[in-house]
């Protein structure tokens, strides 16, 4: 994976999920991401989750792999370095910006133009109109929470879908205007809001249209599959599971392995429901139920699985977090896409690589969070040329920073 972006550089200036989230994809495929943070460190650097010691769990698993230099940007020389950084020079892989901060002074777009006049800014906002918003406040606004759970009160997700959305899509855009830069030498400025990532998602997948164009809300349907049989169920040991069938395929399968072939026949026959095709099962999901219940609440978890192996059965037990890792080696080191990391106040713990596979690649080791200011040192020489003694003057005057005593 290393070699996929190798050559490219950018310079990050972000904080929490969504721009962070495109730095760590890029640097899985091998870009270098330069981390540029305030002197005093990053208002995310300490959030939560935290490790038993106190580590952000949160900001190491964000920042894996990237470089990381702190610099006064409250002092003019300071923010003139930043800027040196981010500008890069013609024809050396950088010039590129990712950013969710406010850039000010030489690091604003404009200045940074005219140091680099084919710059890539690719920047992350709240709202179209630039008042901030957080995946929480975005998501409340989107009309799902009255579709999560019951329906009442609205449900907000535990999962910030809309930050990993906006990731995802800004590195898309990153890797577009590079590639346009290529062709053409010109730069770009790309523009992202938090909002709008959430409005082309739920657009694409037909809420909006269907909220404009049906007189019938969707209603809250807890854990059933909309438009097709799915639901969950309890089973005689306490777990639940959820199972659906989207295919006729799918549903045979189900009734084949629960031996319920029969009594859906009898539905069909005796009550006229239509469980022959996936609407006609959504409209008779009460009746299916209730069939499958009983049978369900007779088999223990090792049942189920027994019985659906190798059935090609939609179906999978709810778990918590810690019942993921110790019940499902999907999520262990047999799986390829995740390895071992080995990180200061954390410890050895599991983290993923990137997930797409491609052809030749190998995925190598798992890099470590860099500490703040690891490589102000190595950046300054690296990336500005900047010999020694003025490397020493600038962290002797406090515009440079390196890893903090404790």
């Amino acid at each position: 994976m290393k070699t996929i972006l190798k050559g490219l550089r950018v310079a990050e200036v972000s904080a929490y999920v969504a721009a962070p989230l495109c730095g760590l994809t890029l640097v899985q495929m091998g870009a270098e991401v330069i981390q540029i943070s305030p002197i005093g460190g990053r208002m995310d650097s300490d959030r939560w989750p935290h490790s038993p010691v106190g580590k952000s769990l949160y900001w190491a698993a964000l920042n894996r792999g990237k470089r990381s230099i702190r610099i006064d940007l409250k002092q003019p020389v300071g923010r003139e370095l930043a800027a040196r950084i981010m500008a890069g020079a013609p024809g050396d892989g950088g010039g590129i910006v990712l950013n969710n901060l406010p850039l000010k002074g030489p690091m604003a777009e404009e200045a940074l133009r005219e140091r680099r006049p084919d710059l890539i800014l690719i920047t992350l906002i709240g709202n179209p109109d630039g008042s901030p918003a957080i995946d929480y406040t975005v998501n409340s606004a989107s009309g799902l929470p009255y579709l999560t759970g019951e329906g009442d009160p609205p449900v907000n997700h535990a999962v910030p879908v809309w930050d990993l959305v906006a990731g995802l899509y800004l590195a898309t855009g990153l890797l577009a205007a590079d590639r346009h830069r290529q062709h053409n030498g010109k730069g770009q400025t790309v523009t992202l809001s938090l909002f709008d990532a959430m409005l082309a998602s739920i657009g694409n997948l037909g809420f909006l249209s269907e909220a404009q164009l049906c007189e019938t809300p969707r209603p809250a349907a807890g854990n059933q599959v909309y438009g097709a049989f799915g639901r969950d169920f309890e089973l005689a040991d306490g777990r639940r599971i959820m199972v659906a069938a989207i295919s006729d395929k799918q549903w045979e399968a189900l009734l084949e392995a629960t031996g319920l072939s029969a009594a859906m026949q009898r539905l069909r026959d005796e009550e006229g429901l239509d469980v022959d095709d996936e609407i006609g099962r959504y409209h008779a999901r009460d009746q299916i139920s209730a069939v499958l219940a009983p049978w369900f609440a007779a088999q223990s978890l090792a049942q189920v699985t027994q019985a659906f192996a190798g059935k090609g059965i939609l179906w999978g037990p709810f778990r918590t977090l810690r019942q993921l890792l110790e019940e499902d080696p999907r999520c262990s080191l047999e799986n390829p896409v995740l390895g071992p990391a080995q990180q200061a106040g954390i410890g050895r713990h599991l983290v993923p690589h990137l997930p797409l596979t491609f052809e030749g690649a190998i995925r190598g080791d798992v890099p470590s969070a860099p500490d703040l200011g690891e490589h102000s040192e190595a950046v300054l020489a690296d990336v500005l040329g900047l010999p020694s003694g003025e490397i020493g003057r600038l962290f002797d005057s406090g515009i440079v920073g390196g890893v903090e005593a404790g």
